[in-house]
């Protein structure tokens, strides 16, 4: 079931996202949580082997807690199907961790359970060792931010989308802060006194990545934010989510149909099929997959 995830390295370091509530004009849809669908949240190395460092014979270092740790997450769909079934995961922080799977095997479900898009039962979800149904919602959206597969742009400027999560909070983000927030979602600077709904699609991906990193998250979630996207805008998201994990610590979780794509950025691989997570190990071990269901899906990938 989810024990594969217990194989998986742990790694290093750490480094947030606002929930709005979108004008009454906006909908967000959402195939599994219709409930949810008024409730915008802002769009918001190498895997490391644990070696010994000194003198010979001496211990190795403690291994690193995960940044999110995921102990049998289970849900149903109204009319009693099993979505997930007792989910079992530790995200290493400061990593990329690419989720691949059939269609309808659960992957949206679990990624958005990590932030409480839907609520997940007491003591299955823990950031930093934190049950996360004992955290403030909204303080956790801030830490665990998330970029949708369609940007959703707010009226006015690129610079008042980026500074809208920070605004509420009574923070006011300089004209300096705010194109170095675009700088560091590879736009150029001088875009911000653009209107947002003049953006392409990439570039409206990219302006919503920087209004989640003006939130400072300590964990992004992405669910196929590049499905609608050119080549070189796809390019363009990939190069900034490793880029913010080597200069941030960015702790990410991307949910792709693109195998190659998660070959490219992840760190580790998780598997899953039928709500079960089958396989957890590094991209470069991807055709060592054992289980039927997964080597199906990546042949034919």
């Amino acid at each position: 079931m989810g024990s594969a995830s217990r194989q998986q390295q742990p790694s290093q370091t750490n480094h947030g996202v606002e929930l709005i509530i979108a004008p009454p004009a906006f909908r967000l849809s959402d195939d599994e949580e219709d409930d949810e669908a008024r409730e915008l949240l802002l769009d918001v190395d190498g895997l490391v082997t644990v070696a010994g460092g000194g003198a010979a014979g001496a211990a190795p270092p403690p291994a690193s807690p995960p940044k999110i740790r995921v102990r049998e997450l289970r849900r149903q769909a109204a009319g009693g199907q099993e979505i997930l079934r007792g989910v079992d995961l530790d995200v290493p922080r400061g990593m990329v961790m690419g989720v691949i799977g059939p269609s309808g095997s659960g992957k949206s479900t679990l990624l958005r359970a990590l932030n409480r898009l839907w609520e997940p039962a007491p003591g299955a979800v823990f950031l930093d060792g934190a049950d996360i149904c004992g955290l403030d919602v909204r303080a956790l959206r801030r830490r665990v931010g998330m970029l949708f597969q369609q940007p959703a742009m707010f009226d006015g400027t690129v610079a008042y989308n980026v500074r809208y999560g920070p605004q509420l909070r009574g923070k006011k983000l300089t004209e300096a802060e705010v194109q170095n927030l675009l700088t560091q979602a590879d736009l150029d600077p001088a875009m911000s006194s653009k209107p947002a709904t003049e953006l392409s699609v990439g570039q409206a991906q990219r302006v919503a990545l920087a209004r989640t990193l003006a939130n400072e998250p300590e964990v992004l979630l992405l669910d196929e934010p590049t499905s609608a996207l050119d080549p070189i805008s796809t390019q363009n998201i990939e190069d900034t989510i490793v880029r913010l994990k080597k200069t941030r610590g960015l702790t990410t979780v991307i949910v792709s149909h693109s195998v190659k794509q998660i070959q490219r950025i992840a760190d580790l691989v998780c598997l899953l099929v039928g709500g079960e997570i089958v396989e957890v190990l590094p991209p470069s071990e991807l055709s060592s997959a054992k289980h039927p269901m997964a080597r199906r899906f990546l042949e034919l990938s």
